[in-house]
């Protein structure tokens, strides 16, 4: 059977911390929390297109919109993204450091296939349809941050901490009996450094010499694990960067009935390319020990594809009012993670604490233990998705349009994939027991309008997507979006642009030590822009 592999960071973990699975509660809030997606028109009114129609971007929100298509059109759009972060440890007196990541992507691609009976035509009341082929990207997952500070002496309730006590090194010391360290478990430690070959990062650590076997001096059996000790202020710190996004293949047909009732229904496939490189950082100058720092850099890739299907209508209640709603089914995702951990650690011959059995005269210097574990292959069925919508037309000097939009968080599921050869019958009982006690069902809400002058354009946009956790931080955690745009249309050509301002915030922390870590808050923000250009036909 496959190792399932633990590692040290949870990437952008709001409220919970812990050495985490590679696969968690984690990933399935990655794949599920998507943005609005689409081209330029879609994305300068802020994705609440549920109810406008002849939108390209309704392929992935309301295929029922494909139906009030009147001609045929393709196009593309490229994209730009500008992401800045500012992170700090949280009582901390060292400053906040600040960190980019910019990107380059296509947003959006796709024909739309129309076909309008004539007005005078009247053998049917199925007016017509448009059938649309193409692709959005619906997730980033470019983002970076940087920290670092000082772990001082402090006091927790009736606790007196060193910065040793809140280091990562003091989450590895452990009793036979707990936390996974039974005698099993430390044989296992054994076997690992014996063969070279690690699949828990624990084991790793011990590779590295910055954990060992403590034994009962009268009895000489195990009795726990002891991790190298520091003494006076540890410096931390951590770089961590992600790339990426999860894009969506759609096949969508909408149809007008009597120019009143619209319905559509669609199929999407997914497919999510993630990479995360973290780099853990601890030192400390106190003569008296032999340790003087470690790092520890990890990599993660994760690849997966996926499908759902959506179904949707629009009704015409007045000629200028609009109403319309759409479901989406939970996506069935196989992914697979590739995970590289390096540890490297600088040791002195100077020094009078314990480490190993064979300093001084042992691990002195730079030394460093890499290991890739085995790919590791699951799925996950993220959560259902509904929405709806209002759109009121202006006559033809345009439209103002809100979405609401539901998101059960919670939902979300990991389950194993034995048939796959990378896979394992592991039941991921315990992380989809934190996915429930972690996430919400949630609302996202959608603002847009339209003002047309001639053959110009302009689009304002709002979108706030609701805190997806439980944890009450009011609101702290929720996305805001501030969208706008221009377009031009000329005769059969059209061209629009438009602008993503985001800003969401996060509570991050490296390791678990029951609330005695670190933590760092973490301040994001991201500027997207689009440029859409198509033909009508």
């Amino acid at each position: 059977m496959k190792k399932r592999i633990y590692w040290l960071s949870l990437a952008l973990v709001a409220g919970q911390a812990g050495h985490a699975f590679a696969q968690g509660a984690t990933d399935a809030l990655r794949y599920s929390r998507l943005q609005f997606g689409g081209p330029a028109r879609t994305q300068g009114i802020g994705g609440a297109n549920v109810a406008v129609g002849a939108d390209f971007g309704n392929l992935t929100s309301n295929p029922a919109g494909l139906g009030l298509f009147q001609k045929s059109e393709v196009h593309l759009s490229p994209g730009l993204g500008l992401g800045e972060s500012t992170a700090r440890m949280e009582g901390n007196s060292a400053a906040a450091q600040n960190d980019t990541k910019n990107s380059f992507h296509i947003g959006s691609a796709g024909v739309v296939l129309a076909n309008r009976r004539p007005d005078d035509d009247q053998s049917t009341n199925w007016r017509g349809g448009a059938f649309a082929l193409g692709f959005t990207r619906l997730a980033d997952f470019n983002t970076s941050f940087r920290y670092g500070g000082t772990l001082n002496d402090r006091t927790i309730g009736n606790l007196a901490l060193t910065g040793d006590d809140q280091s990562y090194l003091a989450s590895l010391r452990r009793t036979v009996g707990f936390d996974g360290y039974g005698q099993e478990n430390i044989d296992n430690l054994r076997s690992q450094a014996a063969d070279g070959e690690y699949y828990s990062l624990n084991a790793l650590a011990y590779g590295a010499y910055l954990s060992r076997i403590v034994k009962d001096p009268r009895t000489g059996k195990d009795i726990g694990i002891a991790s190298t000790t520091r003494s006076g202020p540890i410096q931390q710190a951590e770089t961590s960067y992600a790339k990426g996004s999860a894009s969506q293949f759609d096949l969508g047909y909408g149809a007008s009935y009597r120019d009143r009732l619209y319905l559509g229904i669609g199929v999407g496939l997914v497919s999510s390319n993630y990479t995360s490189v973290k780099t853990f950082t601890e030192r400390e100058s106190d003569p008296n020990t032999h340790l003087s720092e470690y790092t520890l850099r990890e990599e993660l890739k994760t690849s997966g594809t996926g499908i759902n299907a959506r179904i949707g209508a629009i009704y015409r209640a007045t000629d200028a009012l609009r109403i319309g709603a759409s479901i989406q089914t939970p996506t069935f995702t196989w992914l697979t993670d590739d995970y590289n951990a390096v540890f490297t650690t600088t040791f002195t011959a100077q020094g009078n604490d314990v480490v190993a059995t064979s300093l001084p005269t042992g691990p002195v210097g730079v030394k460093s233990l890499d290991q890739t574990f085995a790919p590791y292959a699951y799925t996950l069925t993220t959560p259902f998705r509904a929405n709806g919508g209002l759109a009121y037309t202006v006559g033809k000097h345009g439209f103002v349009s809100g979405d609401v939009e539901y998101v059960g968080y919670g939902q979300a599921r990991l389950h194993n994939n034995a048939n796959d050869a990378n896979g394992s019958d592991y039941p991921f009982t315990a992380e989809n027991s934190d996915i429930q006690a972690l996430y919400k069902n949630t609302v996202n809400l959608r603002f847009g309008a339209e003002g047309r002058f001639d053959i110009f354009r302009v689009r304002l946009g709002y979108a706030r997507y609701g805190d997806p956790y439980k944890a009450d931080t009011n609101n702290e955690r929720a996305q805001n979006f501030y969208t706008g745009g221009f377009g031009l249309r000329q005769n059969n050509f059209f061209l629009d642009l438009a602008g993503v301002y985001t800003t969401f915030n996060q509570d991050y922390t490296a390791y678990d030590l029951g609330g005695l870590e670190p933590l760092v808050k973490i301040n994001q923000s991201r500027f997207t822009t689009s440029v859409t250009a198509g033909l009508t036909f």
